[in-house]
Order: structure tokens, then C-alpha cells, then sequence
């Protein structure tokens, strides 16, 4: 199994990873709720979330096995990088798909782990997915030591955040050096914990 990175025109293979991975998961649940058009909105979502990655250059890794793609990470880079035009474009057509119930919900997700925002330039491990036809297989550890890596070799990084929303893989992150920086519930719905993992130097 190894790791590649993907380009822009590979964000359909990226959407359809995720889409299996978190088909299922507490806040895709939530945020569009109870609809018979629920996996025509997923695929809505996430294909905006790994939009703004291939619109803005960001990683986007995949982990593939006897060249199937099998897993996925998407990256925020450290700094603040302006919207581009055609992201925001996309951002209204999705919420005006999925509708305004649909982009509160995912808002007070938001507002939730916003006071754990680490102000330091960091990388932001957005998604991160495994096929559930290879779950357990160790596809999700490659790909992790895969983002470190790229933590690793950036000096302006001060490390990884990331959050989840099962409380399975609190112990699991915190296996990877993660420190768990906030826990909150959301709108009484499911609970979130954000971690952050301090940059470590890449051994030359």
C-alpha cells in the first residue's frame, strides 16, 4: 500500500471515499438530517469540503491498494488564504441545494469547536476516510503517518488539529500523539473532541 498525492481533477475519486467512509458518521447525519435525498446531499457536501481543497492547491492524499484508491485525507495548509471566487460560488450552490436548515446545522457544529482553534500557522487534517470495504486493514495509519510527514517538513507548521465526532477514535488519536484540546456537544446532538499534534522535526 502506498501514498499519492492527488490533483485537482481526481476530487470525484476523492468525494467517493469520503462518501462511503462517512456515510453514516454523527455530524453528516445531523447537519442534513432527516431526507429522502440524503445521499444526493452527502455527495453535495463532501464534494464541496474536497472542493476547497482543489481549489485552493491543498493536499489531498490518497492511500492506494493494488492501484484502487482505498482511503483518503484532505489538508488545510497553515496561513490564511484568501477565498477564490469560484469557491464561493460553490459554497452558495450547495447550501442552496441542501437549504438554510441544513448550513445552520453545520454552523453550530462550527461555533462549537471554535474556541479550540489553535492560533499558531498549522496544518488542519479536515477529512480523513478508509473505503468500508477495507476498514481495519491499516489503511487510515499510512495515511496519517503520511500527514505528518508533510507537517514535518513544513517549518511554518506547528503541527496537525483535527476533530471527531465518535468517541471510538478518541483513544486512537491520542495513540497517533495527538492532545485532545476541547470536547463540547453540539445542539445536544453528539459530541465532538478536537485534538491538536505539536510539529514533529522530520528526521534527516
Amino acid at each position: 500500500m502506498n501514498v499519492i498525492q492527488l490533483e485537482p481533477d481526481d476530487t470525484e475519486t476523492v468525494v467517493d471515499v469520503l462518501c462511503d467512509a462517512f456515510h453514516d458518521y454523527p455530524v453528516m447525519r445531523y447537519v442534513l438530517g432527516d431526507t429522502p435525498h440524503y445521499d444526493r446531499h452527502l455527495r453535495t457536501l463532501v464534494g464541496f469540503f474536497a472542493a476547497a481543497r482543489s481549489l485552493r492547491n491543498e493536499p489531498m492524499l490518497a492511500a492506494e491498494d493494488e492501484g484502487q484508491v482505498v482511503g483518503v485525507a484532505i489538508m488545510t495548509l497553515p496561513g490564511e488564504r484568501p477565498s477564490p471566487a469560484a469557491l464561493d460560488a460553490r459554497r452558495e450552490a450547495t447550501w442552496g441545494e441542501i437549504g438554510p436548515a441544513a448550513r445552520t446545522r453545520y454552523e453550530a457544529h462550527g461555533a462549537a469547536t471554535r474556541p479550540f482553534t489553535v492560533d499558531r500557522p498549522h496544518h488542519h487534517l479536515n477529512m480523513i476516510g478508509v473505503c468500508r470495504s477495507h476498514a481495519g486493514r491499516g489503511v487510515a495509519r499510512v495515511l496519517m503517518d503520511a500527514v505528518h510527514e508533510l507537517a514535518a517538513a513544513d517549518p511554518s507548521s506547528c503541527g496537525v488539529t483535527l476533530s471527531t465526532e465518535d468517541e471510538q477514535n478518541v483513544r486512537l488519536y491520542e495513540h497517533f500523539g495527538y492532545q485532545l484540546i476541547g470536547h463540547a456537544r453540539v445542539a445536544d446532538a453528539f459530541d465532538t473532541w478536537v485534538f491538536f499534534r505539536p510539529r514533529q522535526q522530520q528526521k534527516g
